[in-house]
């Protein structure tokens, strides 16, 4: 599969929304928690995978500020989890130059799981290889708002004229702050939305569904994704 890429022509940036790891459990006969737990392995592989194809920036989609309304134990298994995945996975991402960003507010979080992600933040805050974001406790409405408010603040204080205020500078302000928006954004499981993910940012995304279930997006899955936006012309309403 990977001959079929033109390496020359590489998304700058990929987002994903890895959707299905409940459905994936169904389907398996297996509890919906080990879902959530294959799931987080497939991450390794992708990050992996973009790292060897010369991706700059990765986004996934991990946990919406919607997805505290699921069961208390289902929220619970999702916050472990994500303490697993800095005490394991975060040492082969360090390794392989990988820098740890989180788009979202953690400050909700509980504090064992928050202290573990803010020092996966500081072990890999150097490394220039690939921006790897974490969308967590994440809703791009939420981004948004809080850009606003910081914009608003900075005026008050005399920080910024309302002149100043255009798309570059609302850009400045995203936790996206200093990378490109995304080129291809795929979502697995077959549904066909953006799910109030990277709403300003996806303005000029390709955008990629396919009915494979998140634990079983493989490396090969994500070149059939870079193929067909390569085999796409991006006109950006110029045509």
């Amino acid at each position: 599969m990977n001959d079929l890429i033109d390496m020359k022509r590489i998304p700058n940036h990929i987002a994903i929304i890895m959707d299905g790891n409940r459905r994936w459990a169904k389907l398996n006969n297996k509890n919906k928690m080990l879902g959530h737990r294959e799931g987080m392995f497939r991450i390794r592989e992708i990050v992996e995978e973009c790292v060897k194809l010369g991706v700059k920036s990765l986004t996934v989609y991990a946990f919406s500020t919607e997805n505290w309304g699921r069961e208390k134990d289902e929220v619970g298994y999702l916050m472990n989890l994500l303490l697993e995945f800095s005490k394991t996975m975060i040492k082969p991402l360090d390794d392989a130059g990988v820098k740890v960003n989180i788009f979202g507010d953690i400050s909700e979080l509980p504090e064992r799981t928050r202290s573990s992600i803010l020092k996966s933040i500081e072990k890999t805050c150097m490394n220039d290889k690939m921006n790897f974001n974490i969308a967590l406790n994440y809703g791009s409405k939420n981004e948004i708002a809080w850009a606003v408010r910081k914009i608003a603040q900075d005026a008050v204080n005399s920080n910024l004229e309302i002149e100043d205020i255009n798309e570059e500078l609302i850009s400045s302000y995203l936790y996206s702050n200093g990378q490109k928006d995304p080129e291809l954004i795929i979502r697995t499981s077959g549904e066909q939305r953006l799910s109030n993910f990277l709403l300003y940012q996806a303005a000029y995304s390709e955008f990629y569904f396919t009915d494979i279930l998140w634990p079983d997006f493989t490396a090969n899955e994500l070149n059939k994704a870079i193929i067909e936006y390569q085999n796409r012309n991006r006109r950006y309403g110029k045509e």
